[in-house]
């Protein structure tokens, strides 16, 4: 008996490719995006004495009591949401699982998903595998701005679920108030269900304001949002993350969830919990902190031959790199990385069909010499043709 594959066109991510790439010539890996340097000491220390005081069976299911309530602390500081701890946070492992869980209890086979090109790699397969189809609508460059009446032309009677993903990976782009406004209108007026991925809701530069689908009650209540600890507080490798819903989505994501993970890493939900009570400007002081790291990238490269597009949230930089190469993205970040030892991201493996472009994203989650390093080598590159 031959082996059909669910998913016959994928194999490894390109996020894993680039970064055993980097490993393998030494490479300052910007691909990835992750942080090179540390947590904050006073969380490692919770999650130790978490892990001595012998919390480390299985959490509930729903995540542990004390950290959901100050999931809600959170989310009613910053965005005015009053949650039900039991009832609409669900404490997942890491952001994907809650977007693939969320998109298991939304998603029917025959249905279609609007996502936003380019778009995270997870989005398509997750809802290919509940059966369903996902209609891809292209951001163009430089801004990357949903045109909402364009949008709804892409509204069809199958059409069940919109995911977006605001500050948005890879662009940095992020929804303005009419933005969010403009989408409440669509989900209501054509009983529409949203996930809105919002790992990188802490990292909006520039002052602009801190929006999320939780401020919009109508969309609220029919929209999984999704957060990840992991992006907050530099903790990528614990993998967790939470989900905000409605009372009656909760219900349904956690009749998948319970069958995915179950629970998640038991010592660290309590470390997560004590440091959001002891210390919650490590969560608010984040916007500041990364727009740093942001504009130290950009004026290193502000006198060189690299095109950087805008970037006001998240922690990634799209850079065009026209002026080096005609080399396709994904030839000239292999390129890049073996000859000049930077890795980084090729934007076309964001899109279903890619448009004519060159150009690549930038992780600048790291060490500031970490990004001096690398921009002192990216302001030498020579042309390549």
């Amino acid at each position: 008996m031959k082996l059909q594959s669910k998913l016959p066109t994928l194999g490894n991510s390109i996020f894993s490719q680039m970064s055993l790439l980097a490993a393998e010539h030494r490479a300052i890996n910007l691909s990835q995006g992750f942080p090179d340097f540390p947590s904050n000491p006073q969380l490692i220390e919770f999650l130790a004495e978490s892990a001595r005081d012998g919390l480390n069976q299985y959490a509930p299911m729903p995540g542990v009591l004390v950290l959901r309530q100050q999931i809600s602390i959170l989310v009613q500081r910053c965005y005015q949401r009053v949650l039900c701890p039991e009832q609409q946070i669900t404490v997942t492992s890491g952001a994907t699982e809650a977007l693939f869980v969320a998109i298991q209890a939304l998603v029917r086979p025959g249905d279609e998903v609007i996502v936003f090109d380019p778009a995270y790699d997870s989005y398509q397969p997750a809802v290919e595998l509940a059966g369903g189809f996902t209609v891809h609508v292209p951001l163009q460059p430089p801004l990357y701005q949903v045109d909402w009446v364009q949008l709804e032309k892409q509204i069809s009677k199958k059409t069940r679920l919109i995911i977006v993903n605001s500050p948005h990976n890879p662009t940095g782009a992020v929804f303005s108030h009419q933005d969010w406004l403009s989408l409440q209108t669509l989900v209501l007026k054509h009983r529409l269900y949203c996930i809105s991925d919002e790992v990188y809701e802490h990292l909006v530069f520039d002052g602009e304001a801190q929006l999320s689908a939780n401020q919009y009650p109508d969309l609220a209540e029919r929209t999984v949002v999704v957060s990840s600890f992991g992006k907050t507080l530099h903790v990528t490798g614990w993998k967790l993350g939470y989900a905000v819903a409605s009372v009656e989505l909760t219900s349904e994501f956690r009749k998948i969830h319970q069958y995915v993970t179950f629970s998640s890493f038991t010592p660290a939900q309590y470390a997560i919990a004590r440091l959001l009570c002891e210390q919650p400007d490590d969560v608010t002081g984040l916007a500041a902190f990364y727009q740093q790291k942001r504009d130290q990238f950009r004026q290193a490269l502000a006198a060189s031959a690299w095109s950087l597009l805008p970037c006001r949230g998240s922690y990634f930089q799209l850079a065009d790199y026209s002026a080096f190469s005609d080399l396709d993205d994904v030839a000239f970040c292999h390129w890049l990385t073996r000859e000049h030892k930077v890795a980084a991201i090729p934007l076309s493996v964001f899109y279903r069909q890619s448009p004519s472009q060159r150009i690549i994203r930038f992780c600048f989650a790291k060490e500031p010499q970490t990004l001096a390093m690398a921009t002192e080598i990216l302001c030498r590159l020579s042309v390549l043709r």
